[in-house]
Order: C-alpha cells, then sequence, then structure tokens
C-alpha cells in the first residue's frame, strides 16, 4: 500500500541514505566530466578525498586509505580474499553481513575458521574470540541494530589481524584505529554521499600480512592488493584499481566539506547521538515498539 504521508526529507540516495542537510544538484558543478580518473586533475581529486577522510578520521600516520570498488562488501572481499588463509579465522556474526562473510569464508575461500554467532538482537560472545586467530567482525550491524560497545574487547597485543566491516559505524562512532588493522567502508551511509565504491584502511600490520604471505588460491585481478609480493601502493595514492564515477567523487567532497563545516569527527559522533535520543525517547513514550537490542550498550544509533 502507497504510504499517504511522504517523508519530510525526499533527499534519500543510496542505502537508502539521506543526503548531508542542504544538499542540491548544484554541489556537483564542479565535478571533471568527460575527463579520464588518470589525468593529474582527477587523480589529483581523488588522492584528496581520500587525505581529507584520513584527517577527518584521524587515522594514524603509517595506516594506508584507499579506494576501492564495490562499495564496502568489495572492500571487505579484497581484505579476505588477499589476506586470510595463514590463520585460522574466528568469524563473528549477529547480523546479515557477518553471516555472509562466513559463507564466503566456508564456501570460497575455504579457509578454517570457527562461527561465533548470536541471534538478532544479540551480539557474539566476545570474551570468547580467540586473538591468535584474524577475527572478522561487524562494529555496527547494518541489518540487526546491533553494535560492538568499543573495542576494549581486542587484545593489543594480538597475533591475528582485525578485519572489521565498519560501513555503518564510521564517521557516527569512535573507532580504536590501534585496534583495528583492516577497515572497510563505503560513501553512502554516514556521509550520505554515493554508493558503488568502497573504501579500503590498512595498518602497519596488515601490509606486513600482505608482503609475507602468498594465498595458495588464484586471486581475482579486482582484488589484488600485491605485486611481485610488495604492495601496490598506487590503489592509496589516488591510482585507483577500476574506474571511479567522477560526479559521485564530488558528491564525496561535497559531504566531506559538510562534515569539516559542522565540527568534524566530534560533531558527527554527536550528531549520531542526538538522532539516537530522539528515537530512544520516541520508543519510551510508544506503548507497541521496543528497541530489538535490550542490552543499551550495544544499540546502534542512527546516523543522518
Amino acid at each position: 500500500m502507497k504510504p499517504e504521508i511522504c517523508p519530510a526529507n525526499p533527499r534519500f540516495s543510496s542505502g537508502p541514505c539521506a543526503k548531508r542537510p542542504g544538499w542540491t544538484p548544484a554541489a556537483l558543478e564542479n565535478a571533471h566530466h568527460g575527463r579520464s580518473h588518470r589525468a593529474a586533475e582527477c587523480k589529483a581529486k581523488i588522492n584528496d578525498a581520500c587525505d581529507r577522510m584520513r584527517n577527518i578520521l584521524k587515522l594514524p600516520d603509517d595506516y594506508f586509505i584507499g579506494i576501492v570498488p564495490g562499495s564496502d562488501t568489495g572492500a571487505v572481499e579484497m581484505a579476505m580474499w588477499s589476506l586470510l588463509g595463514q590463520r585460522s579465522v574466528d568469524v563473528l556474526a549477529w547480523e546479515n553481513f557477518g553471516s555472509q562473510w562466513t559463507i564466503d569464508i566456508v564456501k570460497q575461500l575455504k579457509v578454517d575458521h570457527r562461527l561465533i554467532e548470536a541471534d538478532y538482537g544479540q551480539i557474539s560472545d566476545l570474551a570468547s574470540v580467540d586473538f591468535n586467530n584474524d577475527v572478522i567482525f561487524t562494529w555496527n550491524g547494518t541489518t540487526s541494530g546491533v553494535r560492538v560497545p568499543n573495542a576494549d574487547w581486542i587484545a593489543a597485543d594480538r597475533a591475528g589481524l582485525t578485519i572489521c566491516d565498519a560501513t555503518s559505524g564510521i564517521f557516527a562512532m569512535d573507532l580504536d584505529w590501534p585496534k583495528l588493522d583492516v577497515t572497510t567502508f563505503s560513501w553512502q551511509k554516514v556521509l550520505g554521499s554515493e554508493a558503488a565504491h568502497g573504501m579500503l584502511a590498512l595498518s602497519p600490520r596488515a601490509v606486513e600480512r600482505l608482503e609475507q604471505y602468498s594465498p595458495d588460491r588464484p586471486i581475482p585481478k579486482i582484488f589484488k592488493l600485491t605485486k611481485n609480493d610488495v604492495l601496490i601502493e598506487g590503489i592509496f595514492c589516488g591510482a585507483t584499481i577500476n574506474t571511479p564515477s567522477m560526479l559521485a567523487l564530488e558528491d564525496l567532497h561535497s559531504a566531506l566539506n559538510w562534515a569539516n563545516s559542522i565540527g568534524g569527527l566530534e560533531s558527527l559522533w554527536q550528531r549520531c547521538q542526538n538522532n539516537y535520543t530522539v528515537i530512544d525517547e520516541w520508543v519510551k513514550r510508544s506503548h507497541w515498539i521496543d528497541w530489538l537490542a535490550d542490552d543499551p550498550a550495544i544499540r546502534s544509533p542512527t546516523s543522518m
């Protein structure tokens, strides 16, 4: 049945996620239309987007960050295909995407693993994670509304790598970078920008794994992060693997401009918390609805 009442804000993009406040098509006026993404101006704009995200997110100087194909899903797949296999993997699944990574690990990669699962509204037993293994988890479960409460449960002296799908958490929640070796996200979730492109952030430990370990499986070209056992640094310097949309890139710059204009990362966190408070107060007033997650510590605040 078609709703009789339309949203007050009609500007919803891919995700579905709201565009930033005040967005109009005029935000795309400075896009490099009809130009190759290898042109100097375009490459500079790609590289600048990565640098700006690094600055806003306060990413450590020795981490790499780059644009990759296939949105957040492509970034996670790239990490799994390129990195997993040296150690067993603890897979944390309490929502759809965590479960999907499990399927890929079992059926495609055939990597030794342990599934630590929980029902919707609950979270995996974080205390049971073995950090001698690699660990893959979702920071904020998009489909369940359940997030990790913090990164305190992640061992600082871990032997394995942590691979974090952070697409619904980054820019909205306080990520503890020293605890994250591989972090993936997309542009459309909290920033409200366009879909299709993903982001991959790598710690020095992740780069070391890439350069010292070669999986015994063929890796599709679109997932390759090394050449001759050396990190392809161009991926993280504006030389993307595939052809990015310069229109979408311009929209990303517009979103980053807005993020800076409201005060940067701390303001984005506060905006997210304010949205959560509004919804929480509505839930408390409504007798017919309740939170799926009983524990407030693992409830996901909303984004835009």
